[in-house]
């Protein structure tokens, strides 16, 4: 499959199947993370695999959806400060980091069959305490992972996403006003 028809199936997945994720399909998806490429190759990431039913439950209670909990997967990722690249200026690049790792992440899962939904919109102060994280560890997001109950539909990029035009700028950044 093409890259691009790969990205394009890739969707945020609300509804799963009650079926267990593969270990060997887990572990695909976990290496996409780990050879993702970090800032200064400084790897600030960790990947918290959540499966127990109950701790599953108590990370639920960070994200005010229940359609987490279908999930048999809930992968909690977080980076350490301590080891993130940080810029002359002082920029961090551990959310960049993990971002790139949360891509790998997605795009491998739905190569496998597997749906993904990158989810920032939860209590992270809730679940590092529900973790016992250390302090340096932040917990950036999670990332339900299983069975998709449902389809993608890969002709909503067409309506769902601005159009090349709006967002590529030739040699220069030019406002639309002014094209």
């Amino acid at each position: 499959m093409s890259f691009l028809k790969l990205a394009k199936l890739r969707y945020s997945v609300r509804s799963y199947k009650k079926k267990p994720v593969e270990r060997e399909k887990l572990l695909q998806v976990l290496e996409s993370g780990r050879i993702a490429p970090s800032a200064a190759n400084r790897q600030p990431r960790h990947f918290i695999i959540v499966q127990d039913e109950e701790i599953r439950k108590d990370i639920a209670t960070t994200y005010h959806k229940p359609w987490i909990l279908q999930a048999p997967v809930i992968i909690v990722i977080c980076g350490d400060h301590s080891k993130s690249w940080r810029r002359p200026d002082g920029k961090d690049h551990l959310d960049i980091d993990a971002a790139i790792a949360i891509d790998h992440m997605t795009l491998a899962a739905a190569d496998l069959g597997l749906g993904t939904c990158w989810i920032c919109m939860f209590n992270a102060m809730l679940c590092h305490e529900i973790l016992k994280l250390p302090s340096h560890i932040e917990t950036v997001a999670l990332l339900p992972l299983g069975y998709p109950a449902d389809e993608a539909d890969i002709t909503r990029h067409g309506v769902e996403r601005k159009k090349l035009e709006e967002i590529i700028h030739w040699d220069k950044f030019t406002s639309p006003s002014c094209s």
